[in-house]
């Protein structure tokens, strides 16, 4: 074997080498050591539509979220009597759409009370909050919880999918810094 063919099948064997070797690496890179950091702070949901029933506003309107179509919803359940807890959730709904700046427009909010009770009439105004009542409806049921539902903040997309759920007393700077890169990231809503 000459001393030219060697060189020609080192170098073969380089190239060969120089081409797999970054294919091996990213399989390795993958399995052996396979990323473990996420960038939302909420607990991702699988994105799933809710069901849209007929329903009524407090004040009898009818109502159905499809209505809301094309924008972010913050939605929240909870009953009509609306204890410390849940007022807290109302003002964190709302400060979380005011943190939006020029985009809060793009953000809805929905309360749905969970029950036929009347409000109370020393209630905080959050105007702008859609109050929808849902006692017994699907779209109760099929809000995912591994608590009552009246534990958790959802993040809905424009297109009526669930897609992040918060804990009721979640850090606000995590959950702006989703919606934030939501907002930035959508081409929708």
């Amino acid at each position: 074997m000459s001393e030219k063919s060697g060189k020609s099948r080192a170098s073969l064997w380089f190239i060969a080498f120089a081409c797999i070797a970054p294919v091996v690496a990213s399989y390795v890179a993958y399995y052996v050591m396979p990323p473990g950091g996420h960038v939302n702070f909420g607990e991702m949901m699988d994105a799933q539509p809710l069901p849209d029933p007929g329903l009524h506003l407090v004040d009898g309107t009818p109502f159905r979220l499809s209505q809301l179509r094309g924008k972010w919803i913050l939605l929240m359940a909870d009953s009509a009597r609306c204890d410390e807890a849940c007022q807290r959730k109302l003002f964190s709904v709302r400060q979380l759409r005011l943190t939006q700046g020029r985009e809060k427009d793009r953000i809805e909010r929905v309360w749905l009370v969970t029950d036929a009770d009347a409000l109370p009439d020393a209630l905080p105004d959050y105007g702008g909050t859609w109050l929808v009542r849902a006692a017994a409806s699907e779209l109760i049921a099929q809000l995912p919880a591994r608590r009552a539902v009246d534990a958790y903040i959802y993040l809905v997309d424009p297109l009526g999918n669930l897609v992040l759920r918060y804990d009721r007393d979640a850090e606000p700077r995590g959950i702006i810094k989703d919606l934030t890169r939501l907002l930035k990231a959508s081409r929708i809503g």
